[in-house]
């Protein structure tokens, strides 16, 4: 789910001076401070997906000695990882949160998460590399990697059809038939603009940008980039166009209108397909998954967006139960399934990649075998991305931007620009060395 991707914690904040690491928890080779008590140990773990709940109830069924309470929580952004930074400040925070890839460096730097490396490298071979190291920063190890977020385009297929367009596979075909479209019924649009600073990230990351980078014991920020400048004149054209719907993605307005027809497209990571598959009854059958148009045919470059870890928190008493029930949440074959089915999760573990619910036809697809162009757009994407360190700001002054460049009160650029000097300030202001890229 959305929380991000990257490879990006470990060399992201490999260099000392970038972050202080000593409160973090103790080193992977330190003395261990958990312990095992007697009789049955209590986890309780926070979280805001669906269906985690269902595999939380199938491991405390196998698992008599262990007991996991799930409590679910706003989404990150939306208030939870507030809550969870609180609760390790208060000193009552439970053992283990669902934290996006994107916001574990955060967490580290507030010293919120607890290193369990003596215990979770055992499981490493067991994920896909890059995963692993958005757990990890240099050799501490906070968690255990769920699963990425490859991204696709969901579209209509009926809709192109009956208005006789091909599907897109370049960003060029992507302008010229949401005009096309549009010409012809004047009730029907494309898609909907990227809405925040994770969508426009993904779509630099296609394009070959990066927002972040070290050079020494320096932050270079890069929001404002010629790659970013790229996406955001693509998406201003289209917008001064009137082609695209500025209603929400994914809000009740826009799934009625997309269930109706309304809307043609989606660009979204894997995990959009449930949110489609469970809301858009009416349409069932109807919707189809191809890769991202590219920027010059015949390209293949892949974009993520979205991806969570099984963080254990800053105090956690049973950190090795913690780790066990984590690994056991991402690899076992019940849990898989069910997150995949019900959570829309593309798997971070070698063991769940190999499910056979992995390439299952989907009915609700046309029997499509979507994860199929999830596994190459994964397989296409480059992982060598970091995310900084303040991204609760970024994402919260990009949002802000985008909806004043959707209301015409801005532009896309804007938000971009506004965006970087904001991150640089932020970043000075917690005593970070940064410059701009």
């Amino acid at each position: 789910m959305r929380s991000s991707w990257v490879r990006g914690a470990g060399a992201l904040l490999a260099v000392g001076a970038l972050f202080t690491t000593s409160a973090c928890g103790s080193g992977s080779g330190s003395k261990d401070t958990s312990h095992k008590p007697a009789g049955r140990v209590n986890l309780t773990f926070w979280g805001w997906a669906p269906g985690y709940d269902k595999s939380v109830a199938m491991f405390n069924a196998s698992h008599p000695d262990i007991h996991v309470t799930f409590q679910k929580t706003a989404g990150g952004s939306a208030g939870g990882y507030s809550k969870m930074l609180n609760a390790v400040k208060a000193g009552n925070a439970p053992c283990l949160a669902q934290v996006g890839y994107e916001t574990l460096p955060s967490f580290a730097a507030a010293g919120a998460l607890q290193d369990v490396g003596r215990y979770a490298n055992k499981s490493r071979d067991q994920y896909v590399d890059w995963t692993w190291k958005s757990v990890s920063v240099a050799d501490q190890v906070y968690g255990i990697p769920l699963d990425t977020g490859p991204e696709a385009m969901f579209y209509r297929a009926d809709v192109l059809k009956k208005f006789k367009q091909p599907v897109p596979t370049t960003w060029e075909e992507f302008a010229k038939v949401a005009k096309a479209v549009h010409k012809a019924d004047p009730s029907v649009e494309m898609a909907t603009p990227p809405g925040d600073g994770y969508d426009v990230a993904g779509l630099t990351w296609q394009a070959g940008g990066k927002w972040f980078g070290t050079e020494g014991s320096k932050w270079q920020v890069n929001i404002d980039s010629p790659e970013s400048r790229k996406v955001a004149a693509y998406w201003q054209d289209l917008l001064d166009a009137k082609v695209l719907k500025t209603t929400p993605a994914l809000d009740a307005k826009w799934m009625a209108d997309a269930d109706k027809g309304k809307v043609v497209a989606h660009i979204g990571a894997v995990w959009i397909n449930t949110f489609l598959s469970q809301n858009l009854k009416g349409s069932a059958g109807k919707w189809a998954v191809a890769p991202l148009p590219q920027w010059a045919k015949g390209d293949k470059a892949g974009a993520n967006n979205g991806g969570s870890s099984t963080a254990v928190l800053k105090g956690c008493k049973n950190q090795e139960e913690a780790v066990e029930f984590a690994d056991w949440f991402s690899r076992s074959k019940g849990s898989v399934e069910n997150l995949i089915k019900n959570t829309g999760i593309y798997p971070a573990s070698k063991d769940g990649l190999a499910l056979p619910a992995v390439n299952a036809p989907s009915k609700f697809f046309g029997g499509q075998k979507i994860f199929d162009v999830f596994k190459e757009a994964a397989a296409d994407t480059d992982n060598t991305w970091q995310w900084g360190p303040t991204m609760a700001q970024v994402e919260a002054d990009f949002t802000d931007g985008m909806k004043k460049a959707i209301a015409g009160d801005a532009s896309v650029t804007d938000a971009l620009t506004t965006t970087q000097d904001k991150t640089i300030e932020a970043m000075k202001a917690q005593g970070l060395n940064v410059s701009k890229g």
